[in-house]
């Protein structure tokens, strides 16, 4: 295990297992402002350096609600990532769902309770603009390289992020879903936001682990488990399908100059 001065352009953050994706990869430790993440894994995919973080520890041991968002991104900061692909596990809130299917979503709602959201504690006060929340360069390439793979995917869902680490109540589904919500999870926030704050484009993957409370007549860690394991071959074609489609250089996503007129 090393400590550091490795350079990647492109990140993967997800669960345990996907840094078996890359040739000659390298464990190493980066330290930040605020905190020490899990270690990094970089390596070469497709001819192109890598970082696979794994979001919840190698050992799969931080729940969601403490995960340090901000450490993980600002590490991926350190090493030169332009770049992340996230991968989720979501619920289906939208009924046309259901589980196994891959989607990427365009929108986010935010229902998280406790975790640090911003870099920007202190001045100068700065505002960033989420309009579009998930760079379009990058879903662009995901949906297209899917449909190349001939990969069922949904192109278009609002995810909503609750604080975990208990599932959602069916009366908190109900509301999601009369609020116009497709999915839900508890690791997309704030990992786009903080990402977007270091203009880090930003866009992620997730498969439907499960229908959400309410939906079916209970739900356990196990069930999402086994549904990861059956959907993570197609989302390992997708990611490394996606990481050789991308362009070398960011022209087209408004994630480049996320700061410009940003602060007052």
């Amino acid at each position: 295990m090393k400590s550091l001065r490795k350079k990647a352009r492109i990140a993967v953050i997800g669960g345990t297992g996907f840094e078996k994706l890359f040739t000659n990869f390298e464990k190493v430790i980066v330290g930040t402002p605020y905190g020490v993440p899990p270690p990094l894994f970089i390596g070469e995919l497709k001819s192109r350096e890598v970082v696979f973080l794994p979001r919840h520890g190698v050992e799969h041991s931080v729940p969601p609600h403490k995960v340090n968002y901000r450490a993980n991104i600002y590490a991926l900061y350190e090493v030169c990532v332009e770049r992340i692909i996230a991968v989720n596990a979501v619920g289906a809130i939208n009924r046309s769902l259901k589980p196994g299917d891959i989607v990427v979503p365009h929108d986010f709602a935010d229902f998280t309770k406790t975790r640090p959201t911003t870099f920007y504690d202190e001045a100068p006060v700065t505002h960033i603009d989420v309009s579009q929340p998930y760079c379009p360069e990058i879903r662009k390439v995901l949906i297209e390289t899917a449909e190349k793979l001939g990969l069922t995917v949904q192109p278009k869902a609002v995810l909503v992020c609750t604080e975990g680490p208990r599932f959602e109540t069916p009366a908190e589904i109900e509301m999601f879903r009369r609020l116009g919500f497709d999915i839900v999870g508890m690791t997309g926030l704030p990992e786009v936001v903080l990402a977007r704050e270091l203009e880090i484009c930003y866009a992620c993957v997730c498969f439907v682990s499960n229908m959400a409370a309410g939906m079916q007549k209970r739900l356990t860690p196990k069930e999402v488990f086994d549904i990861s394991r059956r959907v993570q071959p197609k989302i390992e074609q997708l990611l490394i399908g996606t990481v050789e489609a991308l362009p070398v250089e960011r022209k087209s996503c408004p994630c480049v100059n996320a700061l410009k007129n940003a602060r007052l």
